[in-house]
């Protein structure tokens, strides 16, 4: 009887130590991409880094992530500035501010996830900015777009002590009947488009052939022109050559007229007054003294 009640201390005394054990161990870990948050009846009392916390029974800590999250927000609605309905899914991911832990423990999160608020406030950006475009520009600005919600959303989860890491945005699309407006205009355009390189491509066409044209008159022009000064030419050295050659026989004609009499004078000095027995026809007959 006695041993079974020593046995019986001996386990009632096991138990209460291993629960002492267990409700004053005063060792605790903190993982990595995590703080611990110390709490003391309740009240937040301090925050330990990674690695190992030694801590009084009386206050308790509990594991709090800094690690980035991830917040998936599906076809988020908003409208347009000229009332067009627009929807996209975009991801956000972000991580809890290291100084602000305290303070989201305490307001919002006793692990560190946000995704709720990621997403209400995802939302209410969304609506905000598409507000502020029209359909058009939101297409043709669409990285200005993505901007300006990533520096909005910045600014609005910042509230929450969350810091914004980086947003995708996909599945961007605005209702059927205008998706079909913009591909029959997108069509329209490009017809437009091919009609005026069309165009272009006919006038270009014909300043080559009007140039083409004007080169080849210029240079028949250029070449009648060369001939007309050629023959000009020509016909100018002809008619001089016509008024030397004529001035030179009307000085020869006086030089042989002057010459001939110069030969006749010669031969009456010589003529010894007797007749010639020969005279040919049209032969000078010498004069004679009829006189005497």
């Amino acid at each position: 009887m006695d041993i079974k009640m020593v046995d019986r201390s001996k386990v009632i005394v096991g138990i209460f130590g291993v629960l002492g054990v267990y409700l004053l161990w005063p060792f605790y870990a903190v993982p990595t991409g995590s703080r611990g948050v110390v709490t003391q009846f309740g009240k937040i009392v301090g925050i330990e880094d990674e690695g190992l916390a030694v801590l009084p029974p009386w206050r308790k800590l509990n594991n709090f992530s800094i690690r980035a999250e991830q917040a998936d927000i599906e076809n988020a609605e908003g409208s347009t500035s000229d009332t067009q309905p627009v929807k996209v899914s975009m991801t956000v991911r972000y991580s809890i501010a290291t100084d602000r832990v305290s303070e989201v423990y305490e307001k919002y999160s006793h692990n560190g996830d946000l995704s709720s608020y990621v997403q209400t406030a995802t939302q209410e950006v969304f609506k905000a900015v598409t507000a502020r475009y029209s359909a058009p520009d939101l297409i043709s600005q669409r990285a200005k777009v993505s901007g300006d919600i990533g520096s909005a959303l910045r600014e609005k989860l910042g509230v929450y002590g969350a810091q914004v890491i980086n947003i995708d945005m996909r599945n961007f699309s605005f209702s059927d009947s205008y998706m079909k407006a913009i591909n029959e205009k997108v069509t329209q355009e490009q017809l437009r488009l091919g009609a005026e390189n069309k165009l272009k491509t006919v006038e270009a066409e014909q300043k080559q052939k009007v140039a083409v044209a004007e080169a080849e008159a210029k240079a028949v022009r250029a070449t009648a022109d060369g001939e007309a000064y050629k023959n000009i030419t020509i016909a100018k050295a002809q008619a001089e050559a016509i008024r030397v050659q004529s001035a030179a026989l009307a000085q020869s004609k006086d030089i042989l007229e002057l010459r001939r009499i110069e030969v006749e004078q010669i031969k009456a000095h010589k003529w010894n007054g007797a007749l010639p027995t020969a005279i040919y026809a049209g032969a000078p007959i010498p004069f004679m003294n009829v006189g005497k």
